[in-house]
Protein backbone atom coordinates (compact mmCIF):
# COMPACT_ATOMS: atom_id res chain seq x y z
CA UNK A 1 0.00 0.00 0.00
CA UNK A 2 2.81 2.47 0.95
CA UNK A 3 4.48 1.26 -2.65
CA UNK A 4 1.65 2.30 -4.46
CA UNK A 5 0.96 6.10 -2.46
CA UNK A 6 5.09 6.57 -3.55
CA UNK A 7 4.09 5.44 -7.05
CA UNK A 8 1.00 7.53 -7.39
CA UNK A 9 3.08 10.82 -5.73
CA UNK A 10 5.73 9.93 -7.81
CA UNK A 11 3.62 9.80 -10.70
CA UNK A 12 1.57 13.25 -10.08
CA UNK A 13 4.95 15.03 -9.56
CA UNK A 14 6.10 14.39 -12.93
CA UNK A 15 3.13 14.97 -14.77
CA UNK A 16 3.19 18.69 -12.25
CA UNK A 17 6.67 19.17 -13.68
CA UNK A 18 5.97 18.63 -17.75
CA UNK A 19 3.08 20.26 -17.78
CA UNK A 20 1.60 24.10 -17.08
CA UNK A 21 2.80 27.14 -18.71
CA UNK A 22 5.98 28.73 -18.79
CA UNK A 23 5.41 31.44 -16.38
CA UNK A 24 2.07 31.37 -13.58
CA UNK A 25 0.69 34.13 -11.25
CA UNK A 26 3.32 33.09 -8.77
CA UNK A 27 6.44 32.99 -10.42
CA UNK A 28 7.71 35.48 -13.62
CA UNK A 29 9.51 33.67 -16.61
CA UNK A 30 13.28 35.51 -17.04
CA UNK A 31 16.72 33.80 -18.15
CA UNK A 32 19.19 34.45 -15.59
CA UNK A 33 22.64 33.00 -15.41
CA UNK A 34 21.74 29.48 -14.47
CA UNK A 35 18.62 28.96 -16.55
CA UNK A 36 18.94 25.58 -17.98
CA UNK A 37 18.14 26.31 -21.34
CA UNK A 38 17.91 22.36 -22.52
CA UNK A 39 15.46 21.75 -19.79
CA UNK A 40 13.08 24.67 -21.13
CA UNK A 41 13.45 24.70 -24.92
CA UNK A 42 14.16 22.73 -27.96
CA UNK A 43 16.24 24.00 -30.43
CA UNK A 44 19.64 22.77 -32.60
CA UNK A 45 22.70 23.81 -30.58
CA UNK A 46 24.53 24.72 -33.68
CA UNK A 47 21.31 27.51 -34.15
CA UNK A 48 20.40 28.55 -30.69
CA UNK A 49 23.09 29.27 -27.32
CA UNK A 50 22.39 30.93 -23.81
CA UNK A 51 25.38 33.26 -22.53
CA UNK A 52 25.39 35.76 -20.18
CA UNK A 53 22.17 35.81 -19.71
CA UNK A 54 21.38 36.32 -23.53
CA UNK A 55 19.79 34.04 -26.46
CA UNK A 56 22.03 34.01 -29.49
CA UNK A 57 20.77 32.75 -32.76
CA UNK A 58 22.14 32.00 -36.05
CA UNK A 59 19.93 31.10 -39.27
CA UNK A 60 20.43 32.17 -42.80
CA UNK A 61 17.76 32.98 -45.86
CA UNK A 62 18.18 29.13 -46.99
CA UNK A 63 17.42 28.00 -43.16
CA UNK A 64 15.49 30.20 -40.30
CA UNK A 65 16.99 29.40 -37.09
CA UNK A 66 14.04 28.29 -34.44
CA UNK A 67 13.93 27.85 -30.73
CA UNK A 68 10.62 27.08 -29.11
CA UNK A 69 9.54 26.45 -25.60
CA UNK A 70 8.41 22.99 -23.98
CA UNK A 71 5.98 24.60 -22.11
CA UNK A 72 2.81 26.80 -23.09
CA UNK A 73 1.92 30.18 -22.49
CA UNK A 74 -0.54 31.23 -20.22
CA UNK A 75 -3.73 32.06 -21.42
CA UNK A 76 -3.13 35.96 -20.75
CA UNK A 77 0.17 36.69 -20.98
CA UNK A 78 3.05 39.92 -21.26
CA UNK A 79 6.42 39.07 -22.67
CA UNK A 80 9.05 41.64 -22.65
CA UNK A 81 12.98 41.41 -24.35
CA UNK A 82 15.75 43.58 -26.07
CA UNK A 83 16.43 42.56 -30.05
CA UNK A 84 19.63 43.40 -31.73
CA UNK A 85 19.87 42.14 -35.38
CA UNK A 86 23.41 41.72 -36.55
CA UNK A 87 22.67 40.64 -39.90
CA UNK A 88 19.80 39.20 -42.31
CA UNK A 89 16.46 41.21 -42.47
CA UNK A 90 13.89 39.47 -39.99
CA UNK A 91 13.28 38.32 -36.20
CA UNK A 92 10.57 37.14 -35.00
CA UNK A 93 8.72 35.92 -31.64
CA UNK A 94 5.98 33.03 -32.41
CA UNK A 95 3.26 33.45 -30.27
CA UNK A 96 0.79 30.32 -29.12
CA UNK A 97 3.03 28.31 -31.48
CA UNK A 98 0.83 24.89 -31.43
CA UNK A 99 2.07 22.04 -34.12
CA UNK A 100 2.43 24.39 -37.35
CA UNK A 101 0.56 27.52 -36.46
CA UNK A 102 1.50 30.63 -34.36
CA UNK A 103 1.10 34.28 -34.62
CA UNK A 104 3.74 35.84 -35.90
CA UNK A 105 4.87 39.39 -34.33
CA UNK A 106 8.45 40.53 -36.31
CA UNK A 107 10.47 43.42 -37.02
CA UNK A 108 11.36 43.30 -40.67
CA UNK A 109 14.56 45.61 -41.84
CA UNK A 110 13.76 45.65 -45.82
CA UNK A 111 9.99 47.04 -45.38
CA UNK A 112 11.26 48.87 -42.19
CA UNK A 113 7.92 47.34 -40.37
CA UNK A 114 6.71 46.03 -37.41
CA UNK A 115 4.46 43.21 -38.30
CA UNK A 116 1.83 41.58 -36.98
CA UNK A 117 0.48 37.90 -39.36
CA UNK A 118 -0.56 34.33 -39.79
CA UNK A 119 2.24 32.01 -39.24
CA UNK A 120 3.38 28.09 -40.26
CA UNK A 121 6.60 26.43 -39.41
CA UNK A 122 7.28 23.12 -40.56
CA UNK A 123 10.77 22.15 -39.00
CA UNK A 124 11.19 19.03 -41.25
CA UNK A 125 11.34 21.43 -44.10
CA UNK A 126 12.40 24.90 -45.72
CA UNK A 127 9.93 25.39 -48.33
CA UNK A 128 9.21 28.86 -48.86
CA UNK A 129 4.99 27.79 -48.21
CA UNK A 130 5.89 25.88 -45.13
CA UNK A 131 7.45 28.60 -43.22
CA UNK A 132 6.56 32.21 -42.41
CA UNK A 133 3.17 33.50 -44.05
CA UNK A 134 0.82 36.57 -44.47
CA UNK A 135 1.11 39.94 -43.41
CA UNK A 136 -2.76 40.78 -41.27
CA UNK A 137 -1.40 44.53 -39.56
CA UNK A 138 1.91 46.50 -39.96
CA UNK A 139 3.11 50.01 -39.00
CA UNK A 140 6.23 51.73 -40.39
CA UNK A 141 9.39 51.39 -38.01
CA UNK A 142 12.83 52.44 -38.17
CA UNK A 143 14.69 48.90 -38.03
CA UNK A 144 18.40 49.50 -37.60
CA UNK A 145 20.72 47.00 -37.25
CA UNK A 146 22.98 46.40 -34.64
CA UNK A 147 20.83 48.44 -32.49
CA UNK A 148 19.01 47.20 -28.96
CA UNK A 149 14.93 47.41 -29.66
CA UNK A 150 12.89 46.69 -26.76
CA UNK A 151 10.10 44.74 -27.53
CA UNK A 152 6.66 44.36 -25.42
CA UNK A 153 3.96 42.12 -26.59
CA UNK A 154 0.44 41.22 -24.53
CA UNK A 155 -2.10 39.18 -25.01
CA UNK A 156 -5.03 39.98 -23.08
CA UNK A 157 -8.38 38.86 -22.94
CA UNK A 158 -8.16 37.48 -26.69
CA UNK A 159 -6.46 41.04 -28.09
CA UNK A 160 -2.65 41.38 -28.85
CA UNK A 161 -1.08 44.27 -28.37
CA UNK A 162 2.96 44.53 -30.24
CA UNK A 163 4.69 47.64 -29.22
CA UNK A 164 8.42 48.39 -30.22
CA UNK A 165 11.00 51.10 -28.49
CA UNK A 166 7.53 52.46 -26.20
CA UNK A 167 7.00 54.47 -29.45
CA UNK A 168 5.28 52.33 -32.27
CA UNK A 169 2.38 49.67 -31.95
CA UNK A 170 -0.20 47.79 -33.52
CA UNK A 171 -2.80 46.14 -31.55
CA UNK A 172 -5.50 43.23 -32.98
CA UNK A 173 -8.34 40.97 -31.89
CA UNK A 174 -7.07 36.90 -31.85
CA UNK A 175 -10.82 36.15 -32.74
CA UNK A 176 -11.44 38.75 -35.68
CA UNK A 177 -8.04 37.77 -37.21
CA UNK A 178 -8.64 34.03 -36.56
CA UNK A 179 -5.57 33.98 -34.60
CA UNK A 180 -3.91 30.67 -32.48
CA UNK A 181 -5.23 31.42 -29.32
CA UNK A 182 -3.31 29.29 -27.19
CA UNK A 183 0.37 27.46 -27.36
CA UNK A 184 4.03 27.25 -26.65
CA UNK A 185 6.61 30.66 -27.46
CA UNK A 186 9.29 30.59 -30.08
CA UNK A 187 12.09 32.75 -31.74
CA UNK A 188 13.09 32.62 -35.34
CA UNK A 189 15.85 34.46 -37.18
CA UNK A 190 16.99 34.30 -40.76
CA UNK A 191 20.08 36.25 -39.80
CA UNK A 192 22.10 36.50 -36.66
CA UNK A 193 20.07 37.82 -33.60
CA UNK A 194 20.68 38.25 -30.25
CA UNK A 195 17.85 38.42 -27.77
CA UNK A 196 18.27 40.00 -23.86
CA UNK A 197 16.10 40.61 -20.91
CA UNK A 198 13.48 37.97 -21.52
CA UNK A 199 10.35 38.23 -19.38
CA UNK A 200 7.22 36.24 -19.58
CA UNK A 201 4.62 37.26 -17.12
CA UNK A 202 1.37 35.91 -16.37
CA UNK A 203 -1.07 38.53 -16.66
Amino acid sequence: MKFIYIVAAFTGLTLISCSGTISTSKKEYHLTENSQIESDWKFDPQEWSLENQTFSGSGSAEHWAVITSKKQLPENYEITYSINLSSGNLVETMLNFDKQNYIRTYLYNIDQNIVIGRGIYNKKSDEYNKRGGPTLLNKPFNFSSNTWHKVKIQVLNKKLLFVVNDSVSIECSLEKYNLSQKGKIGFLTNGKAKIKDLRIKNL
